[in-house]
């Protein structure tokens, strides 16, 4: 028997100021927040996925981190980048691949790799 993987439970990043990554994934992906503690943040992702978030005193640098979701459709996806880019003064990385669609799906995909130098 082979094993056959049909999703991804969850996803975990590291930030370096947990009160702003909470406000951000709160007002640009309007995530419903599972749990928090103590330098620590859990939003639902899906019906069985999450996204903890942990802070570090200091980010490790790590070439090309990134995580994937889906919004609805194309005016999501421009809501999405208004925010990174004009709120949150973000570059997504590289500018030309960071938001892209999948046309005749049901969802847009949002790849979000971003730098704030």
């Amino acid at each position: 028997m082979s094993v056959q993987v049909y999703g991804c439970n969850h996803v975990a990043i590291e930030v370096d100021d947990i009160k702003k990554a909470i406000a951000f994934y709160k007002d640009v992906f309007n995530l419903e927040k599972l749990d928090s503690g103590e330098g620590d943040a859990f939003f639902k992702l899906g019906e069985h996925q999450f996204l903890a978030i942990f802070e570090v005193k200091k980010l490790q640098p790590g070439g090309m981190r990134h995580f994937g979701i889906m919004v609805r459709d194309e005016a999501q996806l421009a809501e999405v980048r208004r925010k990174i880019t004009g709120k949150y003064k973000l570059k997504l990385e590289p500018p030309s691949a960071a938001i892209s669609t999948t046309h005749g799906a049901t969802a847009s995909r949002l790849s979000i790799s971003t730098t704030n130098r």
